[in-house]
């Protein structure tokens, strides 16, 4: 055990973070829905006027997305940023008692015919997504609706307890989970789409430190190469998906043309291609719905720490 895991102030901490998501779980769901979403509008909004480092992350982050924004419509839009993050949050934490017809009405997707068809051909398909909207419920909805299982990747959370309660969430949602770190992940997705199988992955941040460039909003930054390697190995078809809420209460989806592997180049240059034309689809619906990307973290090279700190 580190010296950090052993530190009581630590475990302390822990605890707490694994409780409040527990009496989420827990009790957010038991809430009749217009008293929750009365309670996380509250919420955020008290979060919003503490501007904290994740608020000021969030505006920062929207400063590049809007860059001719006036600090009013600035702070505008990053208060309707935390309202739709939390939206995310309770819709999440009362997803696992929606009945499939309260998830088939939850959502609104745009060219499903993109994903069916391939599917459909036993080519395997990837879908991947930036941190906009739902993603969990738009995961809820494929395995629901389509009734089409798939694989996805989670980030190792702290505590260890606290990703185990975001597998089984995801897991009780349909989806089979893998742990981001360990190594394995890459070839498990690999042969589910060799099998004609669906892997969804969020892909706006690169938790490797080892992603490629890519040019986002007029500046670098480094989103991860899985999508384009696993496309370019086994043939599926990778398709970007972009989410967005509006004043109603349903989310809709937009599943995005696909990205093709280039015909000639190496696999450092085709990845490189097909991940900025993932970046670039990203940036569309971004740039339509910035209030609802939920990047409350570092995302551009010129906005790291010498070591990649991403808080």
């Amino acid at each position: 055990m580190s010296g950090a895991e052993g530190d009581p102030r630590t475990r302390l901490k822990d605890r707490l973070t694994d409780g409040l998501y527990g009496l989420g779980w827990g009790a957010v769901k038991k809430l009749p829905e217009p008293a929750a979403r009365a309670l996380f509008r509250t919420l955020a909004d008290q979060v919003w006027k503490r501007r904290g480092k994740s608020v000021l992350r969030l505006e920062s982050n929207l400063a590049r997305v809007v860059p001719d924004a006036s600090p009013a419509r600035l702070a505008a839009l990053s208060k309707a940023g935390m309202r739709s993050y939390m939206r995310y949050w309770m819709e999440s934490f009362r997803l696992p008692t929606w009945s499939p017809e309260r998830i088939r009405a939850g959502i609104d997707v745009a060219d499903v015919h993109r994903l069916t068809e391939g599917l459909e051909a036993g080519r395997g398909v990837i879908l991947a997504l930036p941190h906009l909207g739902n993603w969990d419920l738009a995961g809820a909805w494929v395995t629901t609706d389509l009734k089409v299982p798939f694989t996805t990747v989670a980030e190792r959370l702290k505590p260890e307890s606290l990703y185990d309660r975001f597998v089984a969430y995801r897991e009780g949602l349909g989806m089979e989970v893998l742990p981001h770190t360990g190594g394995s992940a890459f070839g498990t997705l690999a042969r589910r789409l060799r099998d004609g199988g669906l892997v969804c992955l969020v892909a706006d941040r690169d938790l490797s430190a080892s992603g490629v460039e890519v040019q986002f909003f007029g500046d670098t930054a480094r989103m991860p190469a899985g999508p384009a390697l696993l496309a370019q190995q086994t043939g599926a078809l990778l398709l970007p998906v972009t989410l967005r809420y509006d004043a109603t209460p349903v989310m809709k989806a937009r599943i995005h043309p696909a990205i093709e592997v280039p015909e000639s180049g190496t696999r450092t240059e085709k990845t490189s291609v097909m991940t900025q034309a993932l970046a670039d689809a990203f940036a569309t619906g971004i740039a339509e719905h910035p209030e609802d990307w939920h990047m409350l973290q570092r995302l551009w090279l010129a906005d790291l720490e010498p070591r990649g700190e991403q808080s």
